[in-house]
């Protein structure tokens, strides 16, 4: 394998100014060429400007047969499927899809599968030189023109910048895209000017408000509290919640639920964790401040107030994806986690989980941090409803797998819960609890039984994408939903 080398564009001792003229000027300044990767990342999340604003520029360019490396794509993308069609993108790498442009790949409208990854895998997939990033454009709230970036200031505040930290580490030229540029130096500095080549303004870089782009509050729902409540005992009677606790949680409202369980039961019992992780919101913001973890490590904000606690809290620290989740650093943070609660689209008999495709096998998300928490906590808890949109969500195989069964210790659903076979221990003890431990076929036949709509077949079509654990090996392909 070998990894690019950085390029340096300006003469050693050189002060001058690494503003560009005109985001055009990108091209030429960078040595972009046909066929080379890009990469953006998606702080924005679904307020993101910037992937469209530059990708439409290559496009003018009259640049053809690009790979499109990015760590997220929202609905906000859109315009990346005409691009698609132009031959302006013929190859994805991404660890999580949705909307649009992934209606449009599950249809088979990319010439090349998209490879999918988890965020910890495709940090390691970067730093090892499996995926050279050519050209890394940094959506930058505010910077100055020497490169120093802020993600705590400027129009667009997103920030912690933990995604980008790994593209610009690696990649042969680094590009800051930005709306917001301030006299040198900028500060706080979040990415130091050491690591970028090209500062652009544009008139903007999206809307902050896009950055909570689903649920960021607790679920208040009869149904979801239920979950969230067992979830929540499960964690209490794991013998894991003691000082030194280390927890994740998705954005979900059920997710949140289980958390502010947690929080609750931390609280009566005196115990301060060591820190919570993953994408941070401003539910977790106030179990930080409220004494109940010394530190949020955080590779992405989830929301305004954790924009505002990232500017505020020095307990509130940032992180690279790498250090995050990568598999390859010797000890990623997910590693050191104490337990995580994940959810799910689908979980099968096996405990194998898909959060990558929607019933019928539409792409509508990918691993995240899914699969990297998953194996990397001491427990790790799955919570879904038995049905969805009519669907049974505990099938007997999932469409697709993202997280293998071996690394879920179990599921929670509101007819009850299934430990995995492989943790008699952890049943023993859920059960000397007087929790619903149910066999994991009793929870199938549950959902099968209140599903309006059998689980659709599993597409057959040709490939239109593999999806990759975070070690790199193929776990899955993705094939064309039938257009008829």
């Amino acid at each position: 394998m070998t990894m690019l080398q950085r390029t340096p564009t300006h003469p050693r001792g050189s002060a001058r100014s690494k503003c560009l003229a005109a985001l055009t000027d990108v091209v030429s300044a960078s040595g972009l060429k046909d066929g080379d990767t890009i990469s953006f990342h998606h702080h924005l999340r679904n307020g993101d400007a910037v992937l469209n604003t530059v990708v439409a520029m290559l496009a003018q360019a009259g640049l053809k047969d690009l790979h499109l490396a990015a760590t997220s794509l929202f609905p906000v993308h859109a315009p990346l499927v005409g691009h698609i069609r132009g031959g302006v993108i013929s190859r994805i790498s991404a660890s999580f899809i949705s909307g649009p442009v992934g209606e449009a790949i599950s249809r088979g409208a990319l010439p090349h599968p998209v490879r999918l990854t988890s965020h910890g895998g495709r940090a390691r997939a970067i730093d090892l030189g499996e995926l050279p990033v050519d050209v890394a454009f940094v959506a930058a709230p505010a910077a100055d023109e020497m490169g120093n970036l802020s993600g705590r200031v400027g129009r667009a505040p997103c920030g912690t910048l933990g995604y980008p930290m790994v593209d610009v580490a690696r990649a042969r030229q680094v590009v800051a895209v930005t709306d917001t540029l301030l006299p040198y130096p900028a500060s706080p500095i979040d990415i130091a000017q050491d690591k970028v080549d090209h500062v652009a303004v544009i008139p903007s870089i999206g809307d902050a408000g896009g950055i909570a782009s689903g649920a960021t509050r607790p679920a208040s729902d009869a149904l979801s509290l239920t979950i969230a409540g067992t979830t929540a005992s499960v964690i209490a009677a794991s013998g894991l919640l003691q000082d030194g606790f280390a927890f994740q949680t998705g954005a979900g409202g059920i997710s949140l639920a289980a958390a502010d369980a947690v929080g609750r039961e931390m609280g009566a019992r005196g115990i301060t964790g060591s820190f919570a992780c993953g994408g941070i919101t401003g539910f977790h913001v106030r179990m930080l401040e409220a004494g109940l973890f010394r530190a949020l490590l955080d590779v992405q904000c989830f929301d305004l107030d954790a924009v505002a606690s990232f500017a505020r809290n020095p307990g509130h620290m940032a992180m690279s994806a790498a250090t995050y989740a990568g598999p390859h650093v010797g000890g990623a943070v997910v590693d050191r986690l104490s337990a995580v609660v994940l959810g799910a689209a689908e979980v099968d008999l096996e405990f194998n989980v898909n959060v990558t495709t929607r019933a019928g096998g539409v792409i509508m998300g990918g691993s995240g941090g899914h699969a990297d928490a998953a194996q990397g906590a001491a427990l790790t808890l799955v919570t879904t409803r038995l049905t969805a949109a009519g669907y049974p969500k505990i099938v007997p195989a999932v469409t697709t797998l993202t997280t293998p069964g071996r690394s879920v210790d179990v599921v929670v659903t509101e007819a009850g819960l299934a430990v995995n076979p492989a943790r008699a221990d952890l049943r023993d003890r859920l059960l000397h609890a007087g929790l619903p431990v149910l066999d994991i076929e009793a929870l199938a036949h549950n959902a099968r039984q209140a599903a309006t709509l059998p689980q659709p077949p599993r597409p057959d079509g040709p490939l239109v994408a593999v999806s990759e654990y975070r070690d790199g090996r193929v776990i899955d392909q993705i094939r064309r939903i039938d257009e008829a």
